[in-house]
This record gives C-alpha cells, sequence and structure tokens, in this order.
C-alpha cells in the first residue's frame, strides 16, 4: 500500500512531531526540513505523528516520511493509509483528538517514586566498572551530602555478559545484601539490560538452538554492530524467547529485590530488514515489542521507542553532550522534553544532569563546566524526573553543592503536584510539561523553546545561557506569583534576575482569567 498526500500549510500554521530528538527543530514551518521515519529514530522516540497549533493533526500507523518545502507538508507511507484531522481548534484539542483515538491512555503510570525523588545513575561515576563496593559508596555520599534517596540505576556491565542476566561474582559478591543494604539507606534499585546478547557465551548457544535470536539470511544468529561491539539480538516476535527474557528479569527482583530495569538499545537503527524473525517486522515495530516488555515493571526506562504513546514507560531524553548548545547540549532539553509530552510520552526524564555522553567526561573530566551542571540542575528540577549521574559533590565546591541539594529538596517540594500530574496524564494522556502554545494558545507563543507549564498553572523558566544571571520570560495573562515572591501581571514579558542559584518559576494565581 503505498500513500502520497499534500496539504497545504495555513497562515502562521506551526507542526510538531516525529521525532523527539527534532524537538529542536520544531515547530516545523514552510522552511525546508524532511524525516523518514522509516529510517530515522535518532536513537531517541518517535511517533507517526504530526500535530498543528491550528487545530489540525496527522496519523499513519506505519512510519512515513515527511517534508515542508514551498508552503506545503508532504507525506508518503508505503505501508498504510494517512489520516488526516482537522477542526480542533488549536494544539491542545487536536493532540486531546489524536491522543483518544490512536494513543489513549492506559489509567497506569510509573512507580511513583519515580517521580517524588531524584534517579541516580551509576553511569558516569563508574562507566564500565561497577562494583558493589563502588555503589555502596554512592549511595553513602548521595546521602551524606544532603541529598533525598530516590531511584539507584546501576548500569552497564554489572552482568556476567550481555545476554547473561547475573551478577558478576567478582565485582559483585554479594548482590542480595547489596540491595537489601540500599532498601535500608532509602533507594530502589533498577538495573541497566539490554537486548543483545554476547554471541561466544554459553547464553547464546543454548537459546540460539531454540530459536530465540534473530538470523541472517544465511539461517545464522545475525551480528548486530551496536555501540558496545558486535552481538547477537533476540527475536522479540518469538514468544518463548520474551518469555525466556522476562524469566531472567523476575529471577533478578525475586532472588536479589531488584525493583526495575533500565531498558537500554531498541534502537530503530541496530535492525536490518534482511533479518529474519519468527514473525516479520519491521525496525519500528522491533523498537515497539521492546517497548511493550516494560509495562510488566512499574520501574521502567526507555531511551528508545516506537509509538506507545500512553503508556506507563518512563521515557528517557538521549545522552547529551557537556554543553549548553541547542543541538545534544542543555539547550535541547526543554524543546525535546515538550517533543516527548505532545508525542503522548507523557513520562518523560531529561538526561542524566551535566550530560550523559560519556566521551565528554573522559575527555574533560578535570576541566568540566561547573556553572553548566547547576543550570542543567536547574532546568531537571521541574521536570516530571530529574536524575544525576556525574557526583556534584565531586565536582562543585560546597556552596555549589548546596545549590544542587536545594534543587533536588525543590524536586521533591513539587512531587505531589507532579504525581497528581501524573495521574492525571494516565487518565487523559495530557503532557505534564507543557509548550506554552498548549497551554495558551492563540498568543504567538509557538516558537518558545527556552521555557514550559509544569501543567496548566506553573512556569518554569531556566537560565540556559552560559554567564547569564538574568532572563528574559514570557508571561500570558493573569497574576502571577514567582518563587522569589514578585508579582506579574502578564500578559507581559520581563527581564527577571536569575542569579546562579536561582530557578526562575511562577504560579499562575488567577485562575478565572
Amino acid at each position: 500500500m503505498n500513500s502520497y498526500m499534500e496539504i497545504d500549510i495555513l497562515e502562521q500554521e506551526y507542526w510538531w512531531g516525529g521525532t523527539v530528538q527534532d524537538g529542536v527543530s520544531m515547530p516545523y514551518t514552510k522552511t525546508n526540513f524532511k524525516r523518514d521515519l522509516s529510517k530515522e529514530q535518532l536513537y531517541n522516540q518517535s511517533v507517526p505523528i504530526l500535530l498543528s497549533n491550528k487545530g489540525r493533526y496527522v496519523w499513519c500507523e506505519e512510519p512515513f516520511s515527511f517534508s515542508f518545502i514551498d508552503n506545503k507538508l508532504i507525506i508518503t507511507s508505503n505501508s498504510s493509509d494517512i489520516i488526516v484531522s482537522s477542526g480542533h481548534e488549536n494544539l491542545r484539542g487536536a493532540f486531546l483528538d489524536a491522543s483518544g483515538k490512536y494513543f489513549p491512555p492506559d489509567g497506569k503510570y510509573p512507580d511513583q517514586l519515580m517521580f517524588t525523588a531524584p534517579q541516580y545513575n551509576t553511569w558516569i561515576e563508574m562507566m564500565y566498572e561497577p562494583t558493589q563496593e563502588k555503589v555502596l559508596a554512592y549511595a553513602k555520599a548521595i546521602i551524606d551530602n544532603g541529598m533525598p534517596p530516590g531511584i539507584l540505576i546501576i548500569d552497564d556491565n554489572w552482568q556476567e555478559d550481555y545476554g547473561v542476566w547475573s551478577f558478576h561474582p567478582g565485582r559483585f559478591p554479594q548482590p542480595k545484601a547489596m540491595i537489601a543494604k540500599l532498601h535500608e539507606m532509602g533507594f530502589k534499585v533498577m538495573l541497566w539490560i539490554c537486548n543483545f546478547v554476547s554471541a561466544d557465551s554459553l547464553t547464546a548457544r543454548t537459546i540460539d538452538k531454540l530459536g530465540y535470536l534473530v538470523k541472517n539470511q544465511a539461517g545464522k544468529a545475525a551480528m548486530v554492530e551496536w555501540w558496545n561491539g558486535r552481538s547477537a539480538m533476540l527475536d522479540l516476535t518469538r514468544e518463548a524467547a520474551l518469555e525466556w527474557f522476562k524469566l531472567q528479569l523476575n529471577s533478578l527482583m525475586l532472588n536479589y529485590g531488584v525493583d526495575g530495569f533500565k531498558f537500554d538499545a531498541g534502537d530503530l537503527a541496530h535492525f536490518s530488514d534482511s533479518f529474519i524473525l519468527s514473525k516479520a517486522i519491521n525496525g519500528n515495530q522491533y523498537s515497539e515489542a521492546w517497548g511493550k516488555i516494560g509495562l510488566d515493571y512499574e520501574l521502567n526506562e526507555y531511551r528508545a521507542c516506537w509509538k506507545l504513546g500512553g503508556k506507563a514507560l518512563a521515557q528517557r531524553l538521549s545522552d547529551k553532550s557537556h554543553c549548553w548548545e541547542l543541538i545534544n547540549g542543555l539547550g535541547s532539553l526543554i524543546p525535546n522534553g515538550l517533543a516527548q509530552g505532545l508525542m503522548g510520552y507523557a513520562f518523560t526524564c531529561p538526561d542524566m544532569i551535566g550530560g550523559g555522553e560519556y566521551l565528554n567526561f573522559l575527555e574533560n573530566s578535570n576541566n568540566l563546566d561547573k556553572e553548566l551542571i547547576i543550570r542543567n540542575v536547574e532546568c531537571a528540577a521541574l521536570f516530571p524526573m530529574m536524575q544525576f549521574s556525574a557526583a556534584p559533590w565531586r565536582v562543585l565546591d560546597k556552596e555549589q553543592l548546596n545549590i544542587c541539594v536545594e534543587m533536588a529538596k525543590l524536586h521533591v517540594r513539587f512531587s505531589d503536584r507532579i504525581v497528581e500530574l501524573a495521574k492525571e496524564a494516565s487518565k487523559t494522556g495530557e503532557p505534564i510539561i507543557r509548550h506554552m502554545e498548549y497551554v495558551f494558545p492563540g498568543n504567538g507563543y509557538e516558537k518558545i523553546i527556552d521555557q514550559f507549564m509544569l501543567g496548566d498553572k506553573i512556569l518554569v523558566a531556566p537560565v540556559l545561557k552560559k554567564g547569564a544571571t538574568s532572563r528574559s520570560i514570557v508571561f500570558p495573562r493573569g497574576k502571577w506569583i514567582g518563587d522569589d515572591k514578585t508579582v506579574v501581571q502578564g500578559p507581559c514579558t520581563i527581564t527577571v534576575d536569575a542569579p546562579i542559584e536561582r530557578l526562575p518559576w511562577y504560579e499562575k494565581v488567577d485562575t478565572s482569567i
């Protein structure tokens, strides 16, 4: 089936959707932009939807390619009908109609601790060398430095091998006792997991005979090149393989007290059309199948996903560089986070504070930008989730560390509101963090990508530029009371003071407007 459609772009019409990584390019307008969702996921979430501030949307059950050129939106699908819907008044109306019809919320949301306390990931501090001793020391340092306990994620290489999902006995001699201690300290524990299996492991030889691995055209286990080497890959279309994989995860929970899992990989880029699976699927569908596994676990995290909007999955932004830039740096967190919400991924988590792209830390470990880390903490504080990795007590001085502690505590103070918004999202599908245009349509706010709304009442405006101690904020109509107790009567645009220790946020108190 082939579908082709040309849509005339209306005057002052703006569009959102496609891939989360393109949030920095949204809203799309009449200028040239193109993306093929069947080939490009960009190591983050993607959804076959485009939404307009003029109350229109495009949906397709399968990936499509789209381009904005010569005042037209051109869409092509090779496998499914293209649906265009209009008459929904504004961006919010278009989203709610699309969500209700094509990715309705299932009434569930991830474990509340993901919203009520920070997350702490071992990745930057330990990289590929986590140990039981290091993990316990990291957890103790969190408490000793006055930060609230929350979720502790033990990242890659805790396991014996990829696909051999048991603790490495040398690095983790007493994993059950370690996790019990972490629980006693107030943490829940997640483990990093992927869909790859080391080809030379006993596990690979065993499950290959059972038909659990993706095959190549020669009928052998296909070798996939990914960031950690070349491995075999689970056939997620085979029910027995899924049952085997879930048995490994459930055994970790039963035997050691593990609380949940960080599901890494599952990327479209690692899939080839030449692969042979027990059921014929494309790479997007494989990514979707990987995402569905997390639905069985209240504590989950994904970075790559296809469709599955409205589901109780925590969706993290892709690994960011240790930089201020709009492209893949601190400046990308808000536009990409807003894009997640507009694609149905309400339960969003920005990347690790300071950046999760570990090569940046190998190269600059002695020259990290402390100001960047602080502003990153502030930006993340009123997201639905916030995640630390690089230990702020290691890289910051006492005064700077105190700012991070206060921002973590601010997140905790907002936790009741965030949980209520998460519950609302589980019923209505609405984003938790919302675009200014989504909450206040028709006021010319479409291009604002450096401030956001937490729900409909809290306006958050972090500082995102190096060296800045003030910033301009757009206030919609109404009365706003700031974190500094100042009162602003909107609509207006004003410049506010924002020294290094301040995250400007304002609550709308005039609800009649």
